[in-house]
């Protein structure tokens, strides 16, 4: 048997993060004078803060220099950052701690690969940081995902060969991202929007122990 490792994302697959992110790219639109949609925001999904940004100035129809643009990305994190200050375990998504335990127990390495910038103080707001042998995110990453570069990165850290990895992606981007490394890809979401995924789950409340074993004994 090879020694396995498992990433997992963060935003949509361990915690529902994407309502405070959408608070804070309304507010900012709402400042500069236009809607933004939680339709829009979909848009967002799994996309670095640099290109929501332009994204979301494409819907305003707005232009930006250099130093606005620059500004207008501190201010949306700033917001987004008080948002998520009282974030608690209770933001969980449903059997998460499940899985990481059982994975724990077994001494199977485990990783984050995120987009996220703020990855470790969430993951500490809600208790779960002590399961992680690594965290890869949007500081340690030039490439957004698609690009495997996040999950390679974290293979690289679990000292495990990317084929030999599984990787938990809400977002057709991540999912992209864990198939383009030669990973297992297990989509967490909607079938039908995550298709290229190896493996589908609403949630991790349709996951069982028995379908992890049978992963770390492949």
């Amino acid at each position: 048997m090879n020694k396995k490792g498992f990433i997992f994302d963060l935003d949509g697959v361990i915690v529902d993060t994407a309502k405070y992110h959408y608070l804070a790219w309304k507010k900012l639109a709402n400042q500069l004078g236009f809607e933004f949609t939680e339709e829009q925001n979909e848009l967002f999904k799994g996309v670095s803060r640099k290109r929501c940004l332009e994204i979301l100035l494409e819907i305003g129809n707005r232009e930006a220099t250099k130093e606005e643009f620059d500004t207008w990305m501190i201010d949306k994190n700033v917001d987004y950052l008080e948002y998520i200050k009282n974030m608690d375990a209770s933001e969980i998504l449903p059997d998460v701690p499940k899985i990481l335990q059982f994975l724990k127990e077994n001494n199977v390495p485990i990783a984050l690969g995120s987009a996220s910038k703020n990855a470790q103080p969430i993951l500490e707001k809600v208790g779960l940081l002590h399961y992680f042998d690594t965290i890869v995110d949007g500081n340690n990453v030039t490439k957004a995902k698609p690009d495997p570069e996040v999950f390679l990165l974290a293979a690289k850290q679990l000292n495990v060969l990317p084929e030999n990895c599984v990787v938990f992606e809400d977002a057709v981007a991540g999912v992209e991202a864990a198939n383009a490394a030669n990973m297992v890809s297990i989509g967490i979401g909607d079938d039908k929007v995550l298709s290229e995924a190896q493996f589908n789950f609403v949630d991790f409340t349709e996951i069982n122990t028995d379908f992890i074993k049978e992963l770390l004994e492949k």
